[in-house]
């Protein structure tokens, strides 16, 4: 590869904050929130113009699992849509359901409540390194290339990104072979007659369309591969409905060429999987489209390597472990199919019977080596088949939770995460109703 020496230039310190946070998804949402609440001077920078990551600007239909406490209690308590008192969403409550654009608002005044900063239209694009400290960001945006200086750093991006630039340890996807679950773009269509509708909510959900057969089969024979599963959501909005249908195979996260490609893929696969719900599935003969997401939906990228790992078997076992930070946390091995579309053959959704929940440890916020930073969301420290289960938003949300707590304790007590007494962050929990 061609190379360029770019010449050494000064930037300004834009901030001297004591808690960075870097992406405002669910998780780094919950984490600028809870870190401001305790009385730190919190940051939060996100590359889009809005917060929310995959909730809002991902267009997700809902709040999966059946997590229950934490912060994700709060943010459902704020924005759910609720209306007649219908029966319209899932694990018995319609406030599962999202509707984005309330979603987008209550997250920024909840922000503004707790007194933390904002930062829209960013992107973190480098560290700034004291041995294996994380002293600063380099952000760039509109009003150019600047330095965020921070006591603690939150890596809530996802995939990472900045705690890859202080040289963390980290594997990406299943062990052995690397491979990553398929990425998608959501998106809603109008016109559906609820009354006459289906609403097939998990791959194995197989329902039978009169005459034509059941209707994953039908999507498997007639959808472009490597679409072909049929996932319909009530929304919060009469006749509208949330497809999670497209689907794009062989992606790296981290690569933007691939997300590139991903995007046109799943777009490319939106007109015919509108017209196949036109002339295949009851309820949608009239649908359209009304909007899709501006985010594509990456599910696995990066697994950093944590003071702690959570596996498969502590999933399993509803293991409570002594230093817990998320608790209450459950859903299944949501694994899609690496190679084509549906589940992935080690995946496990129906027969998936732990519904106990389980917790996880503080370790797995905490990189093995690197100081000043702390993890939270889908890049923590966790096997490829338990990423599967805690990947989701819920879960998310109070690894969030967890991670700002814990970092405005370590600036109050001037020490680094793999330092901090867990039973201080436990006990700050347990204040705010999280028991394990």
């Amino acid at each position: 590869m061609k190379m360029y020496r770019e010449e050494a230039r000064e930037i300004p310190v834009a901030a001297q904050v004591d808690v960075l946070v870097l992406g405002a998804g669910p998780a780094g949402f919950s984490a600028a929130v809870c870190a401001a609440r305790q009385g730190a001077n919190t940051l939060l920078v996100e590359q889009g113009g809005d917060v929310g990551g995959i909730a809002t600007s991902g267009l997700m239909s809902h709040w999966t699992g059946t997590t229950q406490g934490g912060f994700y209690e709060e943010i459902l308590d704020r924005s759910a849509d609720c209306r007649g008192g219908k029966d319209l969403g899932f694990n018995g409550s319609e406030r599962n359901i999202i509707n984005p654009e309330r979603l987008k608002t209550v997250m920024l005044q909840m922000l503004e409540e707790a007194g933390a900063h904002l930062r829209l239209y960013t992107f973190a694009s480098g560290v700034v390194m004291e041995g294996s400290r994380l002293r600063g960001v380099i952000v760039e945006s509109k009003s150019g290339r600047q330095l965020i200086e921070a006591k603690i750093v939150i890596d809530c991006t996802g995939d990472g990104d900045i705690a890859a630039k202080t040289g963390a340890a980290y594997t990406k996807g299943r062990e052995g072979d690397g491979a990553m679950q398929p990425v998608s773009i959501m998106f809603k269509v109008g016109g559906v007659d609820y009354s006459r509708a289906i609403f097939p909510g998990g791959f194995e959900e197989e329902i039978e369309i009169p005459g034509k057969g059941g209707v994953q089969a039908l999507g498997k024979k007639k959808l472009p591969f490597p679409a072909g599963h049929v996932l319909l959501y009530r929304s919060t909005l009469p006749g509208v409905v949330t497809c999670n249908m497209t689907n794009c195979i062989g992606i790296d996260g981290t690569s933007a060429d691939d997300l590139t490609h991903a995007t046109l893929i799943c777009r490319s696969q939106i007109e015919p999987i509108t017209a196949f719900l036109r002339e295949n599935v009851p309820g949608y003969e009239a649908c359209y489209v009304v909007s899709s997401a501006s985010l594509i939906g990456v599910r696995e990228t990066r697994h950093f390597k944590g003071l702690a790992t959570i596996t498969e078997q502590d999933i399993l076992s509803a293991r409570v472990f002594d230093d817990w930070a998320v608790t209450k946390a459950c859903f299944n091995f949501d694994v899609h199919n690496m190679t084509g579309n549906g589940l992935d053959a080690t995946g496990s959704q129906k027969n998936f019977t732990q519904t106990k929940g389980y917790t996880i440890p503080y370790g797995c916020l905490v990189p093995e080596k690197i100081d000043g930073l702390l993890l939270a969301g889908r890049d923590i420290s966790g096997t490829h088949l338990a990423h599967a289960n805690y990947r989701v938003m819920p879960i998310c949300a109070n690894m969030g939770q967890a991670a700002g707590i814990a970092a405005a304790l370590c600036v109050e007590h001037n020490i680094q995460p793999r330092a901090l007494d867990v039973a201080l962050l436990q006990k700050e929990l347990i204040a705010q109703g999280v028991t394990p």
